[in-house]
């Protein structure tokens, strides 16, 4: 096929390796749409700030990439209609994204919007896939490049893959992993987009959940003690980590445990 039009997505460090891998992989962006580092979002009235930012604006500037970004109280995605559209994209690449891709502005790509998910969809679908799943005690999960509709990642799914979450992971690592799957699936993809398959969900499966704030990382001493080990390794570094109160007011993060008999 001729060369491979899309936009790409994204606004975390995630993004940002993902899209110095395409590059590097022959699949260089027609444009780049990003987010700042603080923005707004409907779970909160004030600005949230992106603890995971990193700036893609550097990287178009040094391969001559049309860079656009967006902010729902300023600029979205909905204002760069007529741009997207002259475009004449095949795809948008959502990697690292915050905010929901409108219908009008798939409808201006050949394939859709595209989005890996750090889950096995079904599975935990929704808010900060990979912490859940290690608050959770998973074994196992993978990420999923699926096809964006109206929903929370309800969408076609196009290629899955699995990995382990070791006991002595945290989210360092399994980020890590999730980040090396992505890289396999949109290689392999990207590169064969015209054999693509897409197997539609059966949408009374998917588990929706719920984002988390960095005040969601409170102990709670009454779980069990395995349960305390998978939660306060689902939110070591580089997030903001678990965390118990004191009497003066203040923090302490506990960053990593172990359980003794």
């Amino acid at each position: 096929m001729s060369k491979l039009r899309f936009a790409f997505l994204g606004a975390t460090n995630y993004s940002k390796e993902l899209l110095l891998f395409l590059i590097e992989n022959g699949l260089e962006p027609t444009m780049i749409f990003s987010i700042p580092e603080e923005f707004d979002i409907s779970y909160s009235e004030k600005k949230v700030k992106n603890i995971n930012y990193a700036d893609l604006k550097s990287i178009a500037k040094e391969y001559k990439i049309d860079y656009y970004e967006v902010n729902s109280s300023d600029k979205k995605l909905n204002d760069y209609n007529e741009i997207i559209k002259n475009k004449n994209l095949d795809l948008l690449l959502v990697l690292g994204w915050y905010y929901m891709i409108p219908k009008k502005i798939r409808e201006l790509t050949t394939y859709g919007a595209w989005g890996i998910h750090a889950s096995l969809l079904p599975k935990y679908a929704g808010g900060a896939p990979l912490n859940w799943a290690i608050i959770n005690g998973e074994k196992e999960t993978g990420v999923t490049l699926f096809r964006m509709e109206d929903g929370v990642d309800d969408g076609d799914i196009i290629a899955q893959k699995s990995y382990s979450i070791e006991y002595e992971d945290t989210i360092k690592e399994v980020y890590v992993k999730a980040t090396d799957a992505s890289k396999k699936i949109l290689n392999k993809v990207l590169h064969n987009i015209n054999n693509v398959v897409f197997k539609a969900q059966n949408k009374k499966n998917i588990e929706v959940y719920p984002q988390r704030k960095p005040e969601d990382g409170e102990i709670d001493f009454s779980k069990t003690s395995i349960e305390l080990y998978n939660f306060i390794r689902a939110q070591s570094s580089p997030y903001p980590g678990a965390f118990i109160r004191t009497i003066d007011g203040k923090k302490i993060i506990i960053e990593k445990v172990r359980i003794e008999n």
